[in-house]
């Protein structure tokens, strides 16, 4: 860094020292992690602790991220860095704190696995069209991938809940909370085919009004839809975990992809808060610093 001086770090490592009692290995540590957010700062042609911002601060993290620290050294250069405003704050340099609201990685979620679009249509394609159970494995994968519901709302999905005509299905979610979702043109096909050509054949007065059924008449288990997309993921060769969540998972990073917003992608997922489908503009960054690193010249 060219001008440590402008930031106060001798001044705080000064503190550390002697007012903390701080010894010399830890001293280093903070040393160093306060090293690399002014190298970086210097990135961003950041002249002094005033000029910092939040957003700064966010990049920083995801810089540390993406060099491949592990989660415990990015934890520790947080505390270092939210140690450093501190002091600021104390000293005066500083009225507000630009670190307030960072996070740790230990608040990160696991980004979701998500499929391609190919996969999706792939494992969609791989019902055998000759097998008496076809319409309804069609329906149900069409069904995930269409509006994004999570398996136990598609168990619960009842005959009256499907508008074939307006292409809408009504969702009963967490909390029986209520929601509209658009079937979409292909999974409204495969559910009008699997209502007329097999559900009738299937229910026997057991199927409770539920619209997908079991070879028994009965309401099909969140288990058994598990397994179905099991086996024809494996059928259509695509490798890896993947479930029911998987769809849902793939369903909003796809529209947010194609420029859905966030607002609307929050109200098809039925989620409560809107940090929770926030996960998935992460997931979209990611995707985004991939095309950006393969396909850019100057990446």
């Amino acid at each position: 860094m060219k001008d440590e001086s402008a930031f106060r770090l001798e001044p705080f490592v000064d503190y550390l020292s002697f007012e903390r009692g701080l010894s010399d290995r830890t001293l280093s540590a903070y040393q160093r992690d306060l090293e690399k957010l002014l190298g970086f700062l210097e990135t961003r042609n950041r002249r002094g602790p005033e000029a910092i911002t939040s957003e700064d601060l966010r990049q920083f993290v995801f810089h540390l991220k993406e060099s491949g620290l592990a989660p415990s050294s990015i934890r520790r250069a947080l505390s270092s860095v939210r140690g450093y405003f501190a002091f600021l704050l104390e000293e005066g340099v500083l009225e507000t704190d630009p670190s307030e609201r960072l996070e740790s990685p230990r608040a990160w979620r696991k980004l979701p696995e998500v499929l391609s679009v190919e996969e999706i249509q792939r494992i969609i394609e791989a019902p055998d069209p000759d097998h008496p159970m076809y319409w309804r494995d069609r329906g149900i994968l069409e069904v995930l991938y269409a509006t994004g519901m999570r398996v136990s709302e598609l168990v619960d999905l009842r005959v009256g809940d499907v508008d074939l005509p307006g292409g809408i299905c009504t969702v009963f979610g967490k909390g029986s909370k209520e929601r509209l979702v658009p079937l979409g043109g292909p999974a409204r096909t495969s559910v009008e085919r699997y209502l007329l050509q097999v559900r009738t054949g299937l229910d026997a007065g057991r199927g409770e009004g539920k619209v997908f059924l079991n070879h028994r008449g009965r309401p099909l288990s969140r288990a058994s839809v598990w397994e179905i997309v099991k086996k024809y993921a494996a059928k259509a060769g695509v490798e890896g975990k993947v479930s029911p969540h998987t769809f849902r998972h793939s369903f909003a990073t796809h529209l947010l992809e194609g420029g859905a917003d966030l607002a609307a992608v929050q109200e098809l997922l039925g989620h409560a808060d809107i940090s929770t489908t926030q996960i998935y503009t992460h997931v979209d960054r990611e995707y985004l610093t991939e095309v950006h690193r393969t396909f850019h010249p100057r990446a």
